[in-house]
């Protein structure tokens, strides 16, 4: 099976988050860069149906130069090959699918696993603009796959209040939700033979962005609690703060 697996590079979930001097990107000093957590969860898709049905696996990342480190840590994981789509200027969500389906259309990939959200712009956009672009359906925020001999698979999916079951055919877009299997660690065989394997490097088409940041900020921070007084002679005075000032009631 020809299997790829699109993932990002994030800001580490415990990074403490500057606004840039430009008020509309952060302050990338010293931030501490990690694979997407969802997209450990494709990985680990795309590793198992190689398992079971022979193939290869190819990660593929857009970004800077920076993102080879994490290419390397999906290769620590067990993947095969690496994709590098440079480019230094950063792309919108539908940039970003654009560049990834300018370089995997003609790679002719069986399935394309993708984390369901990136963790630093939470756009949920890119599985589904992917799909479309390369022509073929999308079961997004899958979390229980089985794949079958004639080429067909079913999928569960989280909806909002229960679980949506899919069957469709490949090839296919699949993106991964948390639950859908448990990733494997990098083992020291791993982590050395990913020094070694091959990052192919793909100059990124530069397409003009459909959405513009305006401006970051930081949420206003919380200000002090206040006692309006005890037992059931504060209720009123409570309702009333809720209502008038709080505007939440």
């Amino acid at each position: 099976m020809n299997i790829f697996v699109c993932i990002s590079h994030v800001p580490d979930t415990t990074t403490k988050i500057i606004i840039g001097q430009d008020g509309k990107s952060i302050d990338r000093t010293e931030v501490t860069y990690i694979l997407n957590p969802y997209d450990e969860f494709a990985i680990e898709a795309g590793l198992q149906w190689k398992e079971s049905k022979g193939g290869e696996v190819t990660a593929v990342c857009v970004g800077s130069p920076e993102v080879k480190e994490t290419i390397r840590k999906a290769f620590a994981m067990g993947v095969d090959k690496g994709i590098h789509i440079v480019t230094d200027s950063p792309f919108d969500s539908y940039g970003t699918a654009r560049a990834l389906a300018d370089t995997l259309r003609e790679r002719r990939p069986d399935v394309v696993f993708c984390g369901r959200q990136s963790i630093d712009y939470d756009g949920w956009q890119v599985p589904g603009m992917l799909a479309e672009l390369l022509g073929m359906p999308a079961v997004t925020v899958v979390s229980s796959l089985e794949l079958r001999e004639d080429g067909t698979f079913t999928a569960e999916r989280d909806i909002e209040g229960g679980k949506e079951t899919i069957v469709s055919r490949l090839p296919a877009l699949i993106s991964a939700q948390k639950g859908l299997n448990n990733p494997r660690y990098p083992k020291l065989q791993g982590i050395m033979a990913a020094k070694k394997k091959p990052i192919e490097d793909v100059p990124a088409v530069q397409t003009p962005p459909r959405v513009r940041v305006l401006e970051m900020f930081k949420p206003p921070l919380k200000s002090g609690g206040r006692i309006v007084g005890e037992g059931a002679g504060a209720v009123p005075e409570l309702v009333r703060l809720l209502h008038e000032e709080a505007k939440v009631i």
